[in-house]
C-alpha cells in the first residue's frame, strides 16, 4: 500500500473514532529526520493507549538516546483504542509510526516497552495489526527486528518466543550498540538475520530466546536452559548506567495535543532503592542504587521548564524521601519555581522520613492529598515483609499532614502476604480508624476541612528476584474472602476502600511468573480478540480460563503451586545483580520476622555492586 493510499484510509476513519487526536501526530518537539540520510529506522512501540504511552519517562528518554545518533531515526506507535482497532481492520489499515505515518514493515527495529503483564495481549496485537507473524520463527528476512524491553522481561519467558532480542536491564547504551552493530553489518555485507542475532547476543544485556534450548523433567519443573552454540552467553547479566549525572536525559519533550495521564515534567532524581521490602520487584532489579546530584537535576528542570512551561516538577524514584540530599535539592528548586508558580510533587514518600520540612516544602503552591504505604495492618506482618516501619510512623506522618492543611490521606495495602492472618487484614481496618481518629485529636480550629480516608488494597503476587519469589499466591477465592473480610470490617464512613481485582490478580501472577508453555494461551487469546487487557471493560478472566483449558495449561502450577527452593526458576537465566542467596537469606527472615536494615545504615551483601555504577551506598 502506497503511503499517499495509507494516509487517505487513516484520514477518513479518524472522523468516526473517539479521541482522533491520539492518532494525528505533528506534536511540537517531536523528532523529524530525512528517511534517505539514516541508516536505521527504529520503531518504539508502547503497549497502551497514546495517554498512557506518552507519559513513561523511559520511552521518553530512549527516543532522545536513540534520535541523538545521526544515523538513526526513531519513532513512536502507540495501541489504538478499540473502535480504531475496528476501523483498521475493516479498511485493511496497519499500524503506523506517529511522526512518518509509514506501517511498521518499513522500520529496521519495532521495540516494545513491557510495563505491565496485562499489556502482552496488547503488545502482540499490535504486532499482528503491523502484519507480522505473532512467532519470531515465522518471521523472514525482511520483517524488521523486534525487541521486547522494561521491568517484565525480567521474566521473559511467557513472551520469549514472540520477539528476537529480549533487552535486560536499562536501555540507554545498548539499543545503540544494538543499532549500531546492525549498521555495521549491512555496511560490510555480513548481515542477516541469523548472523545478526547471534552476534548480538554477545552485547552485554541482550537475550536472544531463539538460541537456547528450553526442556522439563517428567514433573513439569524446568531443566536449566542450554545455549545451541558455545560462543552464546549461559546467563545473561542486565546493564546499568553506571554514572547517572553523566546519563542522557531529554532537554525537550513532546507536547501532545490531548491531555494525558501526567501531563508534567518528569524528574528522575535516581534509580535503585536502599530498602529491602521481600515483596517489591522494583527495589531489587532496580539496583544498585545510582543518585544525580543537585545541581543535575535542577539544571535539567529549569531546561524542560523553558521548553515546555509545564507548571509541576514530578520528582520521581522508588522513594524519593530516601534521596540523600533532598533537602539540598528541594531548596534550589524551590528558589526559582515559587516564583515561576511551579509545584513540586514527592509521588513516592517514605513514611518514616517524612517530616515538617518536606510537607512546607511540597505545601508551597498546591496543596492536595498524601499517598503512604504501610502495606500491612500488623507490625507482625510489616516486620515480615521488611517494610520497617511502625504505627507510629504512620500517626506522626499524617499528624504532620494533617498540620499542613491536608484533609485528603491515600493508604496503599497489600492482601494474601505470605503468612497472613485474618487478624492483619482486619488490622487494615484498624489502623485507617486510627488515623481518622489521629485528625479528631487536633483542636476543631486547627483541623483541615473534611478528613478522609482511603485504603486501596493490591492482591499480593509473588514476583521474579524478591525473596517471595518461591511462594504460592493465594487462590482466587481466598483472595476474594479477604476483600469480603476487609469491607465487613469498615464501618467508618470516613474511610474509602478500593481494592485490585482478583481475577485480574491471578491473570497477571501466572504471566509474570509463567514460562515458554503460557506463550500458545496468550497468542490464542490474542487470535480471539484480546487486546488492553490492562482495563477493566475489556478484561476477560472466561477468556483467559478458556484459553489456558483449550492450551492444556493448569495455570495453578504457576499461581497456588508454589516453587521447590531449589527448583530452576524460569527466569534463573536472568542475572539481574542480586544473588539467590540473598533471596534465599531474607527469605528465611522473614518467616522469622526478622527485619533487615536498609542499604543507608549498612551492606546487607546483597550483590549488586557487582555491577559497578557511581554510588555511596555499596562499594
Amino acid at each position: 500500500m502506497s503511503n499517499e493510499t495509507l494516509l487517505e484510509k487513516y484520514s477518513s476513519v479518524l472522523k468516526s473514532v473517539e479521541k482522533p487526536g491520539r492518532y494525528i501526530g505533528g506534536e511540537y518537539n517531536r523528532v523529524m529526520k530525512n528517511v534517505d540520510e539514516v541508516k536505521c529506522r527504529f520503531a518504539f512501540c508502547f503497549p497502551d493507549t497514546y495517554e498512557i504511552g506518552m507519559s513513561n519517562l523511559g520511552v521518553r528518554i530512549l527516543y532522545d538516546v536513540l534520535n541523538s545518533d545521526k544515523d538513526i531515526w526513531c519513532e513512536r506507535a502507540y495501541a489504538p483504542w478499540m473502535d480504531m482497532k475496528a476501523k483498521m481492520e475493516e479498511y485493511g489499515i496497519p499500524l503506523t509510526a506517529v511522526e512518518s505515518g509509514d506501517a511498521l514493515d518499513k522500520f529496521d527495529f519495532v521495540a516494545f516497552s513491557l510495563q505491565y503483564e496485562l499489556c502482552y495481549t496488547t503488545a502482540l496485537a499490535m504486532i499482528k495489526l503491523a502484519g507480522f507473524p505473532l512467532w519470531a520463527k515465522d518471521r523472514g528476512e525482511d520483517c524488521p527486528i523486534l525487541i521486547a524491553g522494561g521491568p517484565c522481561v525480567y521474566n521473559a519467558e511467557p513472551i520469549a518466543e514472540f520477539f528476537d532480542i529480549i533487552n535486560i536491564g536499562e536501555g540507554e547504551e545498548v539499543l545503540l550498540e544494538i543499532c549500531h552493530l546492525y549498521n555495521e553489518m549491512k555496511d560490510n555485507g555480513s548481515y542477516s538475520r541469523e548472523a545478526f542475532l547471534r552476534a548480538a547476543s554477545h552485547i552485554e544485556g541482550v537475550y536472544i530466546p531463539s538460541l537456547y534450548e528450553v526442556s522439563y523433567n517428567e514433573d513439569g519443573t524446568l531443566k536449566p536452559y542450554r545455549p545451541i552454540y558455545d560462543d552464546v552467553p549461559s546467563v545473561i547479566r542486565k546493564r546499568i548506567i553506571k554514572d547517572m549525572d553523566n546519563a542522557p536525559y531529554p532537554t525537550k519533550l513532546i507536547m501532545p495535543y490531548v491531555e494525558t495521564v501526567h501531563d508534567r515534567i518528569t524528574l528522575e532524581v535516581y534509580r535503585g532503592c536502599i530498602r529491602g521490602c521481600r515483596f517489591c520487584q522494583a527495589g531489587m532489579v532496580y539496583r544498585p542504587i545510582r543518585e544525580k546530584s543537585p545541581d543535575t537535576l535542577c539544571n535539567a528542570a529549569k531546561c524542560l521548564y523553558e521548553n515546555t512551561g509545564y507548571d509541576e516538577i514530578s520528582l520521581i524514584s522508588l522513594s524519593i524521601s530516601d534521596y540523600s540530599e533532598i533537602r539540598e535539592l528541594t531548596d534550589k528548586l524551590l528558589s526559582w519555581t515559587d516564583q515561576a508558580h511551579v509545584s513540586l510533587s514527592l509521588p513516592s514518600l517514605r513514611i518514616d522520613s517524612f517530616s515538617e520540612e518536606l510537607m512546607e516544602k511540597i505545601s508551597s503552591v498546591r496543596t492536595g492529598g498524601l499517598t503512604f504505604a504501610p502495606e500491612a495492618g500488623t507490625q507482625r506482618l510489616r516486620d515480615v515483609i521488611n517494610k520497617n516501619v511502625t504505627e507510629d510512623d504512620l500517626m506522626n506522618a499524617v499528624n504532620i499532614a494533617f498540620r499542613g492543611g491536608k484533609s485528603s490521606v491515600k493508604l496503599y495495602f497489600m492482601n494474601g502476604l505470605p503468612t497472613e492472618r485474618d487478624e492483619d487484614i482486619v488490622g487494615i481496618a484498624d489502623l485507617a480508624g486510627k488515623v481518622v481518629g489521629q485528625y479528631y485529636k487536633m483542636p476543631k480550629s486547627e483541623r483541615p476541612r473534611g478528613v478522609s480516608v482511603t485504603i486501596s488494597v493490591a492482591c499480593f503476587i509473588p514476583k521474579p528476584f524478591t525473596p517471595f519469589q518461591w511462594e504460592k499466591q493465594a487462590t482466587f477465592e481466598e483472595l476474594v474472602e479477604k476483600q469480603a473480610l476487609l469491607k465487613s470490617s469498615i464501618t467508618d464512613r470516613r474511610i474509602r476502600y478500593n481494592y485490585h481485582d482478583a481475577e485480574s490478580s491471578v491473570i497477571e501472577a501466572v504471566l509474570a511468573r509463567g514460562d515458554r508453555r503460557i506463550a500458545p494461551a496468550i497468542a490464542l487469546a490474542v487470535e480471539e480478540g484480546a487486546m488492553l487487557d490492562a482495563w477493566d471493560e475489556y478484561f476477560d478472566f472466561e477468556r483467559w480460563m478458556s484459553v489456558f483449558e483449550r492450551c492444556g495449561i493448569d495455570y495453578t502450577y504457576y499461581t497456588s503451586r508454589g516453587f521447590g527452593i531449589d527448583e530452576v526458576l524460569p527466569w534463573d537465566i536472568i542475572d539481574c545483580g542480586v544473588t539467590k542467596e540473598y533471596l534465599k537469606r531474607e527469605r528465611s527472615r522473614a518467616y522469622l520476622g526478622v527485619t533487615t536494615p536498609s542499604c543507608k545504615e549498612h551492606c546487607n551483601g546483597c550483590g549488586a555492586n557487582k555491577l559497578g555504577g557511581k554510588n555511596k551506598w555499596c562499594n
